[in-house]
């Protein structure tokens, strides 16, 4: 299971990453701390970062089990998609939050696929005990 943890420590590098570009943003569009709107560009940044936080709790979890129960190499690749969308979703809401719906499906599509198959595996696991 390195290849999933390794996923892991990178989605929350990236996470880590948009807090960064929440904080220049911040400066940028002079939104001083701890106010959370002012500036709609600023706020598109905030929000990419609330929406990567939101998703990483239902992506961790997952992405673990999935890999425990199913395949790590599978919940790997499913996660490297997830980091990919969630780069694709930055850049994309920053430009046009209209335009969000690509990097939107590479977050979340990933993540439904690990939350079936960790239920099944669990499931199956649970079964043949």
């Amino acid at each position: 299971m390195p290849y999933v943890h390794i996923v892991i420590v990178l989605a929350l590098a990236e996470f880590f990453y948009f807090g960064l570009a929440v904080g220049k943003a911040r400066g940028r569009y002079n939104v001083p701390a701890p106010a959370t709107t002012g500036n709609e560009m600023f706020e598109r940044y905030f929000r990419v970062h609330m929406n990567t936080l939101e998703l990483l709790v239902m992506f961790i979890p997952s992405v673990l089990l999935f890999g425990h129960y199913l395949n790590p190499y599978l919940a790997a690749g499913l996660g490297a998609v997830f980091l990919i969308g969630r780069l694709v979703y930055l850049f994309a809401y920053v430009k046009d939050p209209k335009k969000r719906e690509v990097g939107f499906a590479l977050s979340m599509v990933p993540i439904l696929i690990l939350m079936l198959g960790a239920l099944v595996g669990a499931a199956r696991a649970a079964c043949y005990r």
